[in-house]
């Protein structure tokens, strides 16, 4: 399975790109759907979130409150790590399930946090979705009504631009209208055709 690896800050538009990917008929395997499904009601990693964090950042009804904890981790280094170590190992482990399980000439892994993850996640190319870093917050500040420091805090707590760039194969500029992004998408997709297939010729 030839993997490519997804990543980018926050505003840069990854869900819109994974959604182009997918309507090409590309498996899109998305480490931050698979994290909202760990942390679903009923779910065992909850016992440990709560012993963890404690019953602040759950509501009434026993649920989550992603906001609340999400504000409490990127104020604080040593909580987000904590919060990294009980989640990141069971979002890895349903990662490699899945693709165990995906037929495909290649397949799309999103992880926002590649480069601040210590863990290994299989690729074989590296796609950084990016945009200056204004587009991103007026993107956010719009998107989810946070605050422009808010905001400012969580992308100080993420890898730098060029730290990102850095680690990337292919950078898909996403700084301006749809259109273009779309024709973008299009030729990564037939160039991940072609390097796949020239891996498994068979």
């Amino acid at each position: 399975m030839f993997v490519v690896a997804l990543t980018g800050g926050i505003g840069s538009g990854k869900s819109t790109v994974t959604r182009l990917f997918a309507q090409l008929g590309v498996p899109v395997i998305d480490a931050d759907e698979i994290s909202h499904e760990l942390t679903a009601p009923g779910q065992p990693v909850l016992n440990e979130i709560r012993a963890a964090f404690g019953d602040d950042v759950f509501e009434h009804n026993g649920s989550l409150n992603r906001a609340r904890l999400r504000e409490r981790v990127f104020g604080n280094v040593n909580d987000r790590r904590r919060l990294e170590g009980l989640l990141h190992p069971a979002i890895h482990a349903e990662i490699l399930s899945r693709l165990a399980a995906t037929d495909a000439v290649y397949a799309i892994l999103s992880i926002p946090l590649l480069v601040e993850s210590r863990h290994d996640y299989p690729h074989d190319r590296v796609l950084v979705i990016d945009c200056p870093d204004d587009i991103r917050l007026a993107r956010v500040m719009e998107r989810d009504g946070l605050t422009r420091e808010a905001i400012q805090r969580i992308m100080a707590q993420q890898a730098l631009r060029n730290e990102r760039l850095k680690l990337a194969d292919d950078i898909l500029d996403n700084s301006g209208d749809l259109a273009t992004l779309q024709a973008r998408v299009t030729e990564l997709h037939r160039l991940y055709q072609q390097l796949a297939r020239a891996r498994n010729p068979g």
